[in-house]
């Protein structure tokens, strides 16, 4: 047993719907989170500046004593996740991208699509990986760069964000054909509603999902599973915006947790 927290990071607020994810799978979990909210969106970003970012974020997070930590972003995962597992080789180190893209496999799945920053598409981390494991799987990928901005910003849902996502994807799923979505960012889940009501015949992947699967399964072989315990959830911000603070409330006002503002890189 091991009742040490799990260290998670986003460039902002999306990664919370990963921890949501941890809460309802592995609920005596504990959790230290930062979203970079001062810095988001980082898919518009240079590799260099984000992996700075991304190396700030894990450091302060390894000196928190986390037993593991959950990239919680696609962006960062793509550019940065190898680095990182060199500069920390004795923590688990997880991203969110290699445990979606095994599902997406394993249901067998032939044509897909992807969404996702700028960064992360122009990566094409999810098609390689794909293919790299599916030759015959047919991907398309779309860039959709104002989402993350709107999602920060609260527009979660509703006729802003409706008319985004059809803007981005209208012509992007008649022209493509696929009926799996994969939503390669951890804001994405957020939309689920929405993509639910304009694609209704698609399926739609959550990377914020799937990762927890993975962490789930190298708990219990590490013998890491957390007991019943008292340590209190805690949330940093480097910008501690009226939005993350309601996000958070909202999505974990059940549990025992802490806001607070946490400056990196000053």
């Amino acid at each position: 047993m091991d009742n040490r927290a799990i260290g998670f990071f986003d460039s902002g607020l999306g990664g919370l719907t990963s921890v949501q994810e941890l809460h309802e799978k592995l609920p005596n979990e504990k959790v230290l989170y930062f979203g970079d909210t001062a810095r988001t969106p980082y898919g518009s970003k240079s590799e260099s500046t984000i992996k700075e970012f991304a190396t700030q974020i894990v450091d302060y997070l390894v000196s928190k004593n986390c037993k593991m930590i959950i990239i919680a972003c696609n962006t960062v995962t793509a550019l940065c996740l190898d680095s990182l597992r060199e500069r920390y080789p004795d923590i688990p180190i997880l991203g969110v991208i290699e445990p979606t893209v095994k599902k997406v496999v394993a249901d067998g799945c032939r044509k897909v699509g992807v969404i996702a920053t700028k960064a992360t598409i122009g990566s094409d981390v999810y098609g390689k990986s794909i293919r790299k494991l599916s030759p015959e799987t047919e991907v398309s990928s779309l860039a959709c760069p104002a989402l993350v901005p709107l999602i920060e910003e609260g527009f979660v849902e509703g006729e802003i964000m409706e008319l985004t996502v059809r803007h981005y994807m209208d012509d992007f799923v008649r022209e493509s054909g696929f009926d799996n979505l994969v939503l390669g960012c951890t804001h994405y889940p957020l939309l689920i509603k929405t993509f639910d009501k304009l694609y209704p015949g698609i399926k739609l992947y959550s990377s914020s999902a799937e990762v927890i699967n993975e962490a789930a399964e190298i708990l219990k072989d590490k013998a890491m599973m957390a007991g019943p315990n008292d340590y209190q959830d805690r949330y940093y911000a480097s910008d501690l915006s009226d939005n993350f603070i309601t996000m958070t409330e909202l999505l974990f006002r059940d549990r025992d947790s802490r806001i607070s503002l946490k400056k990196l890189g000053e």
